[in-house]
């Protein structure tokens, strides 16, 4: 899949199969093709994607799986959900790069798992 490190997720049963895994934080990007500051903080969750290689990073086009999206109570755009072993545990709402990057850190260091530089 190259070097790219954000995954889309386009039907539900691909959600449920990423929800399945037990081993990896993973960081759901809720989007909009018509969103401007989802487009805007694209580029910086996948340098995210690079510098904690310990997450595994997706996105979700809520206009495409829109049953996921009112699985998840997505309300606005850009919402960035954070799993651990199918549960919930963190969630950003907002092109806020510097919130999500604190949110990402914190459950990474919760696991042990330490971010590499990617500089």
């Amino acid at each position: 899949m190259g070097k790219e490190g954000v995954h889309n997720l386009s039907k539900k049963t691909e959600f449920d199969e990423v929800l399945a895994q037990k081993d990896k934080l993973i960081v759901l990007d809720c989007f909009a093709t018509w969103c401007g500051p989802c487009k805007i903080i694209a580029p910086q969750v996948v340098k995210f994607s690079d510098t904690y290689p310990t997450a595994a990073f997706y996105k979700l086009d809520v206009d495409e799986v829109p049953d996921v999206a009112q699985e998840l109570g997505i309300r606005a755009m850009p919402t960035f959900i954070l799993f651990r072993n199918g549960e919930k545990v963190a969630e950003v709402v907002g092109a806020n790069p510097k919130v999500l990057e604190a949110a990402i850190k914190k459950e990474v260091e919760t696991e042990g798992g330490e971010p590499t530089k990617a500089e």
